[in-house]
């Protein structure tokens, strides 16, 4: 795989790390470093953060279980954030030759957010197309699935292209981006008043 990955390669990962059961929660990595370390981890962490959204909403479970799945949400958020912006480091190392000219538009979505994205839709178009398979439903409920999973396939067909143009351009000097820090206040001791208030 190359230094800087198409959406084809992206797309074709994510749906790959899909047709593995259990592959998030497994910890198996198949890269060691680089660009494609970040997106992997990435991946991991959306794959389990919408595990724990599905449990977050059930009804019939102690309260506690339901904090327990929060707290879980909020360490994989934060892990999902970090991988972000190890992605477009590692992509900013990899552009290091290519000089941005006077004229060259800032992008202010990163491509590491991009693939986030991508991430996040490959995990809605496997989920949904899932329901389209189901035997206990109404036909109503599949053809509304399918007309959903048919609008997410073309989010992520729209999406990649916008990676792809933004990449190249990146590598012709025609665009740049920045990496842009999350700084999430409420994962701070010291920047959450609800944490650091409870030791006044």
């Amino acid at each position: 795989m190359s230094a800087l990955p198409g959406s084809r390669e992206i797309t074709a990962f994510h749906e790959g790390r899909h047709a593995i059961p259990g592959w998030a929660k497994s910890g198996a990595a198949e890269h060691r470093a680089g660009a494609w370390r970040a997106i992997e981890d990435n991946h991991r962490c959306n794959c389990l953060q919408w595990d724990e959204e599905d449990l977050a909403r059930r009804r019939n479970v102690p309260d506690s279980e339901i904090a327990a799945n929060k707290r879980a949400i909020d360490f994989q958020n934060q892990k999902r954030n970090d991988a972000i912006e190890r992605i477009d480091e590692e992509l900013l190392a990899a552009l290091q030759g290519a000089s941005p000219g006077p004229a060259a538009r800032l992008s202010s979505e990163t491509p590491g957010a991009m693939i986030d994205r991508l991430s996040i839709l490959s995990l809605k178009i496997h989920h949904m197309r899932l329901q389209t398979l189901r035997s206990d439903v109404a036909g109503a409920h599949i053809e509304d699935c399918l007309l959903k999973l048919n609008r997410l396939n073309e989010q992520r067909t729209d999406l990649a292209a916008c990676l792809d143009r933004l990449l190249a351009e990146a590598a012709r000097g025609e665009a740049r981006f920045k990496i842009y820090r999350q700084f999430k206040m409420y994962n701070d001791p010291a920047l959450n008043p609800a944490i650091y208030g409870e030791k006044r």
